[in-house]
């Protein structure tokens, strides 16, 4: 384990104006994160891009783990996860999520299926389970959860990408995913089994990476959206988890040097978080990503303001 800092050798403590840089991770390229709050912790899941400079596709081998208790300081865990951990998977770390349910940590993650009995190929969920934040994990049930012959709406073999699981008040659970249409289904209560068909629904401009939360009495359906192309984030809001949703608009535009940028949404002692990746750092690009937060502010009727996309980050929080 080691601990960086991101601004320069100075302490926020020392100098109390001080904020983090953008991209909060400097030292490798990270994408697709995924925070999530445990105690007084915020623990950040990453991607991992280490294409070349002269590569013009994906090379994600694994998955890491940060954390940070100020939003400045952040503590690196190192690969804590990878396809290999899931004897039917191969290919490639694509986005996932961790959530805590009930003393334990499931990392949902989206890679490739062999080809065997159970699958032909193609994108495909998998859930891996520990005692604590970082680990370890293993595969909790030893199978994909979603594969792709299960969703046959979309022709392309990708389209099982991006889960993000969300627990309501009535500990129901709900599983999105999906590039090129966003799909739902509920979960039983030990994260591992369906418990409902699949659901396909289409938002408006939506191509992938979903993230759904619930604020007071409104849902959020947060993803990557075609915009203007490349990748904007867009968002819905609902009444359910199941819905119906509404289109809302735009929250955040185009990020420097990356066709692609990805949503992940917390509250942290206080203040609301947007984390996205953009390919800002030397040598970076859309295969070397790197990981950003700014703060997320509300209007009073719950709608999202803009994110404001800076260089300087967010302030330390004690």
């Amino acid at each position: 384990m080691k601990i960086f800092i991101l601004l320069a050798l100075f302490s926020s403590l020392a100098c109390p104006g001080l904020r983090a840089q953008n991209p909060i991770i400097r030292d490798v390229f990270t994408a697709d994160p995924a925070p999530l709050v445990y105690r007084d912790t915020l623990f950040l899941y990453t991607g991992h891009d280490t294409a070349s400079v002269q590569e013009t596709n994906y090379k994600m081998p694994d998955w890491r783990i940060y954390s940070t208790t100020d939003m400045v300081h952040w503590k690196d865990y190192g690969k804590r996860l990878s396809p290999k951990t899931f004897a039917w998977a191969t290919g490639d770390a694509y986005a996932a999520q961790c959530v805590y349910h009930k003393g334990r940590f499931y990392w949902f993650v989206a890679t490739f299926h062999k080809k065997d009995e159970h699958s032909q190929g193609g994108a495909a969920i998998g859930v891996a389970v520990a005692d604590r934040p970082t680990g370890p994990f293993k595969d909790a049930i030893g199978k994909a959860l979603i594969v792709n012959e299960m969703t046959t709406d979309k022709p392309h073999a990708w389209d099982d990408i991006d889960p993000t699981v969300f627990v309501d008040d009535d500990q129901q659970i709900y599983l999105y995913w999906g590039n090129g249409s966003c799909k739902w289904v509920r979960l039983k209560d030990n994260m591992t089994e369906l418990a409902s068909p699949i659901t396909t629904f289409t938002p408006k401009n939506y191509i992938e990476g979903p993230w759904v939360y619930k604020r007071k009495k409104l849902y959020y359906l947060v993803y990557a959206s075609a915009g203007t192309k490349p990748e904007m984030i867009e968002y819905c809001t609902a009444p359910s988890a199941a819905g119906p949703w509404t289109y809302r608009g735009i929250i955040q535009g185009n990020v420097p040097n990356s066709f692609t940028t990805h949503p992940g949404i917390v509250d942290y002692k206080g203040k609301s978080y947007f984390f996205y990746h953009n390919g800002a750092l030397p040598t970076g690009g859309s295969y070397r990503r790197s990981i950003c937060v700014d703060e997320l502010q509300y209007n009073p009727d719950g709608t999202i303001k803009p994110i404001v996309q800076t260089t300087k980050g967010v302030k330390p929080v004690k």
